[in-house]
C-alpha cells in the first residue's frame, strides 16, 4: 500500500485565484484557486469539467532529511501508521474500506524531503473521502501492538531490497554520492533505526512535524474550491504547529571520482553512474530537465538508441535527476552482460560527453521541447494528475504556474544553456559508480571512471 521516489480554529484567507488550462470553460472562468488558511494551512484547487472523479492529495513538507539518525525511517514509518487506526476507526480495515467500498483507491508516499497521503473516489463521495483521510492525518491512535507488528512489516521492506540489486544499487548511489548526510540514507532507515523508534519517539515527530505550516491540501476534478476550503476549515483550521525539524544544507565538496563495487552473484551487473547536480529552486532546471530528456526520454533518447539498439550492450539502461531545496543529483541506471561492464560504462560516459563537448542541435532540442511538452499536457486528464499539478507546486515552489507558462520555460530553453550545464556537471572529480556483480576486485572499473579528453565537432 504504501511507498517511498519512500486551539483557536482559524479562518479562511488570502484567495488567490489562477488560471490552469486543463478543461473547456470560459476564458474569464479560473481554473484553479488557493486559499490560505488563518493558521497556514494551503488549500488548493484544479476543478476539471468532464470528469467524474475526485481525487485529494495531502503534503506535508517533511521527509527524512530531518531525521535524527538514531530513528532514521521515521518519517516512512509513520507514514505507514497512519493508514493503522484511528480513535473513530480503530480498525486499520475501516480506513481502506470505507473508500474502496465506494470505487475508490488511496495510498502514500514518503520522499526525503515530503510525504503525501492521497485518494481519489466518485466525485459524489469527496466529503466522505476527506473525512476519512483527514481523520487517519489528525486522529491516530499509534497502537503500541500496531506499531511492533508494523515494525516487522518495515523490515522485510528494508530487507526486500537487499535481494534486488537493480534496487539496491540506486540506494548505494545516494550513499556514495552524499555519504554520511541524511540525503545519503536509505528513506525507509536501517534495522537498527527502525527498531529505536518507539511511540514515544514517532507520536513526537508527528506532532512537531505535521504542523499547519507544512501542510498542503490539493484537490482536483469535479470539485468545488469553496467546498473544500470549507472541509479544510472544518478539519484543520485549528492545527497548530509545535517546532518542526529542519534539514541541514549540504555542500558539494566531492574533488575527486568514488567507486565502490558490490561482491554479489548475480547473473547481470547493475550499474549507476552519478553526479550532483543543481537545486530544483535553480533557474536553470528547464535546462536539467533538457538533459536528462535527451539522455533517457523514450526509445528515441540517446542511451536507449546508442546503448541498447545500436551497441546492444544493455536491456535497461535509463537515466533521472533528483532535484532537492539546495543540491541535486543525477544518475544513470544499466543493467548489463557480466562480461561487458566495463565497456557499458564506456558507453555511458561517452553519451554524457558528447553532451558536455557538443552542441545540441537545432532539430534535437526542438524534437525534446514538444516531447516534454507533449508529456506535460496529457498528464493532466486525470484529476490526480491535476491535484499533483497544483499540489506539488505549491508545496514545493509556493506558486503555481500554468500548464502554459511552464511550456514556454520549456521553449526558452537553448541549446547553449544546455552545454553550459552539461559542462558543470560532467567533471572527472564528481563522477560516482556503484557496480553490483560478481566481482573480486574493483581495480580493472577505476581507469574508466573518466569522461575522457574533452572532443569537439
Amino acid at each position: 500500500m504504501y511507498s517511498m521516489h519512500r486551539s483557536l480554529p482559524g479562518r479562511a484567507s488570502s484567495t488567490v485565484p489562477g488560471e490552469l488550462a486543463t478543461g473547456a470553460g470560459p476564458a474569464d472562468t479560473p481554473h484553479y484557486h488557493k486559499t490560505t488558511l488563518a493558521n497556514g494551512v494551503r488549500v488548493v484547487t484544479g476543478p476539471m469539467s468532464g470528469v467524474r472523479s475526485a481525487s485529494l492529495i495531502f503534503y506535508y513538507n517533511v521527509g527524512s532529511r530531518v531525521e535524527r539518525p538514531e530513528i532514521a525511517g521515521v518519517s516512512h514509518f509513520l507514514e505507514h501508521m497512519l493508514f493503522k487506526g484511528t480513535e473513530r476507526r480503530p480498525d486499520p480495515l475501516m480506513i481502506s474500506e470505507e473508500i474502496e467500498q465506494v470505487g475508490g483507491m488511496l495510498n502514500a508516499a514518503t520522499g526525503r524531503e515530503s510525504t503525501s497521503y492521497w485518494c481519489k473516489v466518485p466525485s459524489t463521495h469527496t466529503a466522505m473521502a476527506f473525512d476519512v483521510m483527514a481523520d487517519m492525518l489528525r486522529g491516530s491512535v499509534f497502537d503500541p501492538a500496531e506499531i511492533d507488528k508494523e515494525r516487522k512489516v518495515v523490515f522485510e521492506e528494508i530487507r526486500s531490497v537487499q535481494d534486488v540489486p537493480e534496487d539496491l544499487v540506486h540506494d548505494l548511489t545516494d550513499a556514495l554520492v552524499w555519504g554520511d548526510d541524511a540525503l545519503g540514507r536509505d528513506i525507509a532507515g536501517t534495522i537498527a533505526s527502525v527498531g529505536n523508534i518507539d511511540r514515544v519517539a514517532m507520536v513526537d515527530f508527528w506532532q512537531r512535524n505535521y504542523g499547519p505550516e507544512r501542510l498542503v491540501i490539493a484537490a482536483g476534478g469535479d470539485i468545488d474550491h469553496d467546498e473544500i476550503v470549507r472541509l479544510a476549515e472544518a478539519n484543520f483550521g485549528d492545527l497548530r504547529g509545535e517546532g518542526a525539524d529542519v534539514a541541514t544544507p549540504v555542500a558539494v565538496t566531492q574533488d575527486a571520482s568514488r567507486l565502490r563495487v558490490v561482491n554479489r552473484p548475480t547473473e547481470q551487473a547493475h550499474l549507476c553512474i552519478s553526479v550532483p547536480a543543481i537545486s530544483y529552486r535553480d533557474e536553470r532546471r528547464h535546462a536539467q530537465a533538457m538533459i536528462d530528456s535527451i539522455l533517457s526520454s523514450g526509445m528515441s533518447s540517446r542511451l536507449f538508441q546508442e546503448i541498447r539498439e545500436r551497441r546492444g550492450l544493455v536491456y535497461s539502461v535509463f537515466g533521472y535527476f533528483r532535484g532537492y531545496e539546495d543540491v541535486g543529483q543525477g544518475v544513470v541506471y544499466a543493467g548489463t552482460d557480466i562480461d561487458r561492464a566495463e565497456e557499458a560504462t564506456d558507453a555511458i560516459l561517452g553519451e554524457l560527453r558528447k553532451l558536455r563537448d557538443i552542441r545540441v542541435s537545432n532539430e534535437e532540442m526542438h524534437r525534446n521541447k514538444e516531447l516534454r511538452k507533449g508529456r506535460l499536457l496529457m498528464g493532466l486528464e486525470d484529476s490526480r494528475s491535476v491535484a499533483s499539478w497544483v499540489g506539488s507546486q505549491e508545496a514545493t515552489y509556493g506558486e503555481i504556474k500554468t500548464p502554459e507558462q511552464v511550456m514556454e520555460e520549456i521553449d526558452a530553453v537553448t541549446a547553449d544553456q544546455v552545454q553550459e550545464l552539461a559542462q558543470e556537471l560532467f567533471l572527472d572529480e564528481r563522477l560516482n559508480m556503484v557496480l553490483i556483480g560478481p566481482y573480486e576486485d574493483p581495480t580493472p572499473f577505476a581507469p574508466h571512471l573518466t569522461f575522457g579528453e574533452r572532443t569537439t565537432e
